[in-house]
């Protein structure tokens, strides 16, 4: 037993304290371990950023209709009001108009008659032929719009057919090619075409 119990030593006795918990003692590498995990959210958040936006910004392109087939278009459309002389005419011309200044960038709309075809005198844009055609074609027109003339349905049937007809002489090349495919049912070998026509 312990015979020198003094107050001295009760007091060392209670002194003791108890043991401390484990000190963790970091790695070298914790650091490596945060800095690829905040470069992961990073590189997340930009991937998920530019495939939003690559999402956002692709809308399907709708090509553009070319000018002689928006102006074929628009001539259909200008056979309803046949039985009106003046807007149909106005329509088939400003219709041909239009055209020639989309298809040979040549300003068309904004000219009188007569300024319009002498400058497109001064142009290789038409064959003579076309020229000729064109200038009977706008006369005609004009003479319907100011001079109060009425001409009758086959008068206006004919001038519809010379905008037509200019407009399928003028078109692009390309456009033609695919034109007679279309008409002819199929994309046939060029000797069965022949054969067939």
């Amino acid at each position: 037993m312990i015979t020198n119990a003094t107050p001295q030593n009760a007091t060392m006795v209670t002194d003791i304290r108890d043991i401390k918990p484990p000190i963790e003692i970091t790695s070298g590498w914790a650091w490596l371990w945060w800095l690829l995990a905040v470069l992961t959210v990073i590189v997340g958040a930009i991937l998920i950023w530019r495939w939003w936006r690559k999402r956002k910004v692709i809308i399907p392109v709708v090509p553009p209709i070319p000018a002689h087939v928006r102006a074929k278009q628009k001539l259909a459309e200008a056979l309803a009001l046949i039985s009106q002389p003046k807007p149909f005419v106005i329509a088939v011309s400003d219709t041909a108009r239009f055209y020639l200044e989309e298809r040979f960038q040549f300003r068309a709309p904004e000219r009188t008659t007569e300024e319009f075809l002498r400058e497109l005198g001064g142009t290789k844009l038409l064959l003579p032929e076309q020229k000729e055609s064109l200038g009977d074609f706008l006369e005609s027109c004009d003479l319907v719009k100011f001079a109060k003339y009425e001409p009758g349905e086959k008068e206006l049937r004919e001038l519809h057919g010379s905008a037509v007809r200019l407009i399928e002489e003028t078109e692009p090349t390309e456009a033609k090619a695919e034109s007679e495919k279309a008409e002819n049912g199929s994309e046939l070998p060029e000797e069965i075409v022949n054969r067939k026509s």
